[in-house]
């Protein structure tokens, strides 16, 4: 403390710049959440409230095997700042305790995601759009977590759900439109031909995101996450099995630097 106020009293006096405070705010310590148990006090979670302003995006909350009570905690803590939250891998049951608390909590089943937007902090992305894209059906929850993450982000999103090779023609018929978004994340089990397959159509960087839908030889998202690392289409990369956060996070952190850019000139 005693650090922030000679910090603040130089900037007072002029003797410091705004940037350099902003730039030490940005390292400020977390806040810790405590629980009482009957060994004593355990701090369950360090929130990174300042995460927004070294990353631009807040912290997401990892929500599969939390306690309903530590979310709602980590919840509380979070929009007292005035923060936008996202919780990612959250059981419906849960969810639906969460939005009884907090009525304005949005909850996708498909996805298995939670937002609550208390002040609508994030900024749109004023131009251009995220193309998601799977190879079946039963990619489609992972396609959901990701296209909402990259929502939530403020990337607009476009979504082209079941137009995997087993019927490319499906692909064919809507690649004026595929091809005319700034980042495609590309979703595929079984063999995961299909982000090679439109790697090779547009002109940008594709995300590929392996799942775990497959018969036996899948074992469970390692065949089509090797075939992604394997493409020979130029411009491919590769998040985890299943990870549709993952690739949805990254997909806007490009289009937003891909917008920003070409405004910016």
């Amino acid at each position: 403390m005693a650090d922030i106020r000679k910090l603040l009293e130089s900037f007072r006096d002029g003797k410091v710049s705004v940037e350099t405070v902003v730039e030490y705010i940005k390292k400020l310590p977390y806040e810790e959440l405590v629980e009482k148990t009957t060994e004593g006090s355990l701090t369950f979670a360090r929130l990174d409230h300042h995460r927004i302003f070294r990353r631009g995006i807040p912290e997401v909350i990892y929500g599969e095997g939390k306690s309903l009570e530590h979310l709602k905690s980590i919840v509380e803590a979070m929009v007292k700042t005035g923060t936008d939250v996202l919780i990612t891998r959250l059981e419906g049951e849960k969810a639906e305790k969460l939005c009884k608390q907090f009525p304005e909590g949005k909850y996708s089943a498909t996805a298995r995601t939670w937002i609550l937007s208390p002040a609508g902090n994030t900024s749109r992305i004023p131009d251009g759009y995220v193309a998601v894209l799977t190879g079946g059906t039963l990619d489609i929850p992972v396609a959901e977590e990701a296209a909402i993450t990259a929502e939530f982000l403020g990337s607009s999103v476009k979504r082209f759900y079941d137009v995997g090779v087993a019927g490319i023609h499906r692909l064919f018929d809507i690649i004026d439109e595929v091809q005319k978004a700034t980042v495609w994340v590309v979703v595929a089990g079984m063999e995961g031909a299909l982000p090679s397959v439109v790697a090779g159509l547009v002109e940008g960087p594709v995300i590929a995101v392996p799942t775990s839908v497959g018969y036996g030889a899948n074992f469970g998202g390692i065949a089509p996450l090797l075939s992604a690392l394997n493409s020979c289409a130029p411009g491919v990369v590769v998040v985890n099995i299943d990870n549709g956060f993952g690739g949805g996070y990254v997909a806007s952190l490009i289009h937003k630097r891909i917008v920003c850019s070409n405004i910016r000139r």
